[in-house]
């Protein structure tokens, strides 16, 4: 019986070194760190905001935010809610994506198109971040309305959200390709 459960502990265990492991193979990227006042009685109280993307780069990504008393710690909570916060989108054989898309959140809309292999990601911003870390080689992006980096990387993931491919629209319509 002790035998048992030396081998349930040891399970356990391996069980938590893979889930390391996982983790480990994401990347993450900073998109930005802010210095956030606010004022109390006693005076004015000091905390960071960061913002961050996490992804395998091989079509998998999220966006992380998070507040604490320093940068540090803000990076590492917001790593902790980007991966909360993963969406898998596909990717064609040229490494673009699959048809153009708009994505839209709060007063940002984000135009993404796929490119010709090597003519590389040309976006801006936040955008460009999110869609290195998603592992998108190959695409034409235009960010429209509002210049804020949170709303415009999230209005990136609603986009990337939407990407479907072939053998999806085929199976939801009931029909078979040729």
């Amino acid at each position: 019986m002790s035998n048992d459960l030396g081998q349930l502990n040891k399970s356990k265990k391996n069980s938590r070194r893979k889930n390391q492991n996982k983790e480990q193979k994401l990347m993450e990227r900073l998109i930005k760190i802010s210095r956030v006042s606010k004022v109390t009685k006693g005076g004015k109280k000091l905390s960071f905001r960061a913002i961050v993307v996490v992804g395998d780069g091989n079509g998998t990504v999220g966006i992380g935010v998070a507040k604490a008393d320093d940068v540090v710690n803000a990076f590492k909570k917001a790593k902790t809610d980007g991966m909360k916060n993963l969406i898998t989108l596909p990717l064609t054989k040229s490494l673009s994506i699959p048809h153009d898309v708009t994505g839209q959140f709060g007063a940002c809309k984000i135009i993404m198109r796929p490119a010709m292999e090597g003519s590389g990601v040309i976006a801006g911003g936040a955008v460009r971040i999110v869609l290195e870390v998603a592992g998108v080689k190959n695409v034409i992006a235009k960010q429209l309305g509002s210049n804020n980096l949170l709303n415009n990387a999230r209005a990136s993931i609603c986009g990337l959200n939407q990407l479907t491919t072939k053998n999806e629209v085929s199976k939801k319509r009931n029909l078979s390709l040729k």
